[in-house]
């Protein structure tokens, strides 16, 4: 080696003894001919068990695996670097990176490497954690029964999950990169576009509906939508997260009916119907009327065919009171063979006029089923007779038994009842 080139490599070793990383020397057979101090307490070991030996004697054949590469590059003139876990004692295992560049002289000719180790064991645990931490994440992701998606700025899909190709039906690879309202429809995207543009505002929202267009029919769903924040507080797209809440909603919505509806005839309960009374009347500026019915014969039918018989004629007096009023009207079942009815009216003369309508549609049912049934009518107006709903039906009701007392099947207002 020319003195020029000795001098430099003597340099820079006293340099790398001044440095708090482990340095080595290795010829063109990969043997250690220097290492400065942190090497030796790096490595274990003396500097006499060292020097002279190659890296694969002093670290086995797995340490000069990993090596090679990275040797065999540096020889040719270039720098490279290598990563591997160290386990000779006396120190516990760590991970490090090697960097190993050329001792070149002056006319490019390489006859030794430097090394130089540093410790990334934590680095290394912690990118492992997170590569383990995604891995988990979408396995999560994939298998989880609820669909989710993941939309940019510009609701462009760039994530679907494999239960939401299942339950619409649409592959990953025809959904990804292309706007919802492409993948979905342009129904669907403007059903759901305010949802989307208040969780892009950085709110979270929630939506039910009825979505169609899936593998297994028209199902009641629900869709949370979540913005996603960059690390400055930004909106860059939203999540959705959809669960299936067909079954709740249906049974839900039987629970409901069961409430507000008599289970024999589909009528309004007498608490619904009293509720809905109550709001109706107490806007000054309309007009209805309440009418009382009750049926007159009801209990020879009862008697002499049976109750299924009964039951089913007073479904058919429901559905027939249901006919002859507006749909905005509410008909309700007040208990047993008795009806309430509350619609808007123009005055007296169409209270009477729709009190007839009621008392023939009740006949006329009842003629087409054999039965020997009539109506008594009573009602009542408000707010002509009065403004609170438990005086109104405390009116229609006395007229109601006015008209029993005048024969049945007939139809008396208050006002004349009263006098």
């Amino acid at each position: 080696m020319p003195n020029s080139q000795n001098a430099q490599t003597l340099h820079i070793e006293r340099l790398a003894d001044v440095i708090a990383l482990p340095i080595g020397r290795w010829d063109v057979n990969a043997r250690l001919v220097f290492c400065n101090a942190p090497y030796l307490a790096w490595s274990g070991r003396p500097r006499k068990q060292l020097i002279g030996r190659t890296l694969e004697e002093l670290y086995g054949a797995i340490a000069w695996a990993a090596a090679k590469p990275a040797f065999e590059s540096a020889f040719r003139g270039e720098i490279s670097s290598y990563e591997r876990l160290l386990t000779h004692p006396p120190h516990p295992q760590r991970w490090a990176r090697v960097q190993v560049f050329p001792d070149a002289d002056e006319r490019g000719s390489v006859a030794s490497v430097f090394t130089i180790a540093t410790d990334i064991h934590e680095d290394i645990v912690a990118r492992d954690a997170l590569i383990a931490a995604r891995k988990r994440l979408d396995r999560f992701t994939e298998n989880i029964p609820s669909p989710l998606t993941y939309v940019d700025r510009d609701c462009m899909l760039r994530f679907v999950n494999k239960a939401w190709t299942t339950i619409t039906g649409i592959s990953a690879d025809l959904a990804l990169g292309h706007h919802v309202s492409e993948v979905r429809g342009e129904a669907s995207w403007l059903e759901q576009q305010p949802y989307y543009e208040k969780a892009l505002a950085g709110g979270t929202v929630h939506f039910s509906r009825l979505v169609n267009g899936l593998v297994d029919g028209p199902r009641w769903m629900r869709t949370s939508y979540v913005s996603d924040l960059d690390a400055s507080g930004s909106v860059v797209g939203v999540y959705t997260i959809t669960t299936d809440v067909h079954d709740l909603t249906v049974t839900q919505e039987k629970l409901r009916r069961s409430v507000e509806r008599d289970a024999l005839t589909d009528a309004l309960s007498r608490h619904t119907m009293m509720s809905f009374i109550e709001c109706s009347i107490a806007d000054p500026n309309l007009e209805y009327a309440l009418f009382f019915i009750d049926l007159d014969g009801f209990k020879a039918v009862n008697d002499e065919k049976g109750h299924h018989v009964g039951d089913r004629l007073l479904a058919d007096v429901a559905r027939a009171l249901r006919g002859a009023v507006r749909v905005e009207d509410a008909v309700g079942r007040f208990g047993g063979d008795e009806f309430l009815v509350l619609a808007r009216v123009t005055g007296q003369t169409g209270a009477e006029a729709l009190a007839e309508h009621l008392r023939a549609s009740i006949e006329a049912v009842a003629a087409a089923a054999g039965d020997q049934v009539s109506a008594s009518i009573g009602y009542a107006l408000a707010p002509a007779d009065t403004r609170d709903s438990m005086q109104l039906l405390h009116h229609a009701d006395e007229a109601m038994y006015i008209a029993k007392r005048q024969g049945k099947n007939r139809a008396i207002p208050w006002v004349h009842a009263k006098s």
